[in-house]
């Protein structure tokens, strides 16, 4: 039905032309929209696509594969730690080893950081452990560099 109204008004505007001082002047209907309430509808309101449901799984999918990634570095990270403490191999003035010490304290900031959902968050997390590792790795280059420094030139003495 509806499409007949459209035709003949069509028609109508193609017929019935009017023309003053040789301008042909078409003469148009003043409502050229919708007939119906269903028609207005479909045109304006925006329906649910089913594709959308295809997104939401992608995205779904999209955030395993981030959590799985930030839970790798983060393995990745804490093997870091443990394999770097090995180095720490002198006593604190109560006698415990710095490298138990460090890894306490990392283990507790990893559990303090375990249960972390912003994405934001966990890359700042992992970014200033890395930083924080190599540059305890580096001071301690230094250090050792600085002490054999100290040794030879000791010996060069006697």
């Amino acid at each position: 039905m509806t499409m007949k109204l459209q035709k003949c008004r069509n028609l109508a505007i193609t017929v019935n032309p009017i023309i003053r001082n040789d301008v042909v002047f078409h003469r148009r209907l003043l409502h050229n929209g919708p007939d119906t309430i269903d028609e207005l509808l479909d045109r304006h309101v925006v329906k649910k696509d089913k594709t959308r449901v295809v997104d939401d799984e992608q995205e779904e999918l999209l955030n395993r594969r981030r959590l799985t990634s930030t839970r790798r570095e983060a393995l990745s990270l804490y093997r870091d730690i443990i394999r770097a403490t090995r180095f720490f191999t002198w006593p604190d003035s109560r006698g415990v080893l710095w490298r138990d010490i460090l890894r306490e304290n990392a283990r507790k900031e990893f559990e303090e950081a375990r249960f972390e959902k912003d994405p934001e968050i966990v890359t700042r997390l992992l970014i200033g452990g890395h930083d924080a590792v190599q540059s305890a790795l580096d001071k301690l280059v230094e250090k050792q560099k600085e002490q054999i420094e100290k040794e030879r030139g000791g010996g060069d003495r006697r």
